[in-house]
């Protein structure tokens, strides 16, 4: 079977993985064609020096995309709209960018006819489901070569090994070996001390965190922004409209100056174990404070309601790598039409990695301070609550009084 695959699309981030992934191919598919397929979706300096490694290690050539604003507008701001956050605590940002990856080295490696797509994931993460899902929604027939599951190779240590023993050149060494996850939303970091829960992330060591500073560290005076809304997209930020890449990127260094967006979890992984990571969304957490603030005044009680059970499917089928399914599109169709009128101004105050509500304001707001007003009003009778309290609490009287008559009969 290996002699029948002559070309194979890499998805290829030069990390320690997909570093050592080129000549292991080679290696174990009788020389293939190796088309290297870089996704940008905000990784900044990683991307440097990408085609030259690649080339140098194996690969005909590599292909790096712009994916950022296609990553904002189509992956982020719908997540966003729909509120959708995994297991409380995590903004997704690796979970979406993959389906976004996926559909690309599908459409690239129909156009390139290649035999196989390969990817790097493990096969303890989530990340193989993502990327997996995304391709055969896309190139359904297209063989994925999973080295993780196939090779010989157990752990990073080993991989660093494979690198050294065929020069390869790294960005990590032993001691910063963390598994981690950069794009324009998020960065994670997995492995090393924070395998065991009981460690505290080194958030004050130098080298450490990359988009944001400890809270310890912020600034001791607050930092005040206001973000425009509409039908739930951010768009203006202090007045000034920006696209997505600039909104985020933007927000990311606010954020990250004020400390803001650090997540310690402990998750329920797809496959069934639970992982502990530490994540830096620093500007993914202001839009989503500021997002859900906004809600409180423009949506009815029951939409509100209900839109917190729809927005928790969403994360999972986000989250499982579920992105090209009729569910998750079908539940966007409900969110669209519930953001419709999510549009306004939020001010927050950032302090030490606390976002603070300062003030909210929409033409859509239901909140009317003629009816919720403790003072004197001359639209609201609160006699008529007596009759609505009599009839929505009709049932929970009649049990009452069946109960007390046959308590009656029974004495």
């Amino acid at each position: 079977m290996a002699n029948e695959i002559k070309k194979i699309v890499l998805a290829y981030s030069g990390g320690l993985d997909t570093s050592i992934i080129i000549p292991w191919l080679k290696e174990n598919y009788n020389n293939p064609e190796i088309i290297a397929v870089s996704a940008d979706v905000g990784q900044g300096t990683e991307l440097d020096g990408l085609e030259e490694k690649a080339i140098k290690t194996g690969a005909s050539k590599l292909i790096i995309l712009d994916l950022k604003e296609e990553f904002v507008q189509n992956y982020i701001y719908p997540t966003l709209k729909a509120g959708a956050v995994y297991e409380d605590e995590y903004l997704l940002g690796t979970s979406f960018a993959r389906p976004l990856i996926g559909k690309k080295l599908a459409e690239i490696a129909l156009a390139e006819k290649a035999d196989a797509i390969c990817h790097g994931c493990t096969g303890k993460g989530n990340d193989q489901v993502r990327f997996e899902l995304a391709i055969k929604a896309f190139a359904p027939d297209m063989k994925i070569i999973a080295p993780w599951r196939i090779w010989n190779i157990k752990s990073r240590e080993e991989e660093i090994d494979y690198a050294e023993a065929h020069n390869i050149p790294l960005k990590i060494s032993r001691e910063t070996n963390y598994s981690k996850d950069k794009n324009l939303w998020h960065l994670s970091h997995e492995g090393l001390d924070l395998e065991d829960p009981s460690n505290m992330p080194q958030y004050e060591k130098e080298g450490f965190l990359e988009m944001s500073v400890s809270p310890i560290q912020a600034p001791d005076k607050p930092t005040f922004i206001t973000i425009g809304f509409e039908k739930g997209v951010p768009v203006t930020l202090d007045g000034k409209k920006l696209n997505g890449v600039d909104m985020v990127t933007t927000l990311n260094k606010i954020g990250g100056e004020n400390g803001i967006g650090l997540a310690d979890i402990v998750e329920n992984r797809l496959v069934g174990m639970k992982s502990r990571g530490l994540y830096e969304t620093p500007g993914g957490t202001i839009l989503y404070k500021a997002h859900q603030a906004l809600e409180t005044i423009t949506l009815d009680r029951d939409t509100a309601h209900y839109k917190k059970l729809v927005s928790e499917q969403y994360a999972e089928l986000v989250y499982f790598g579920k992105w090209f399914t009729p569910l998750r599109e079908g539940l966007q169709a409900f969110v669209d039409k519930v953001e419709e009128n999510v549009t306004g101004e939020v001010k927050l105050m950032l302090y030490k990695g606390n976002i603070i509500k300062a003030g909210l304001t929409s033409k859509y707001s239901l909140y009317n301070e003629d009816f919720a007003t403790f003072n004197e009003d001359e639209v609201y009778n609160q006699a008529d609550s007596a009759g609505f309290i009599n009839l929505f609490g009709l049932s929970i009287k009649v049990k009452a009084l069946m109960d007390k008559k046959n308590n009656e009969v029974g004495m």
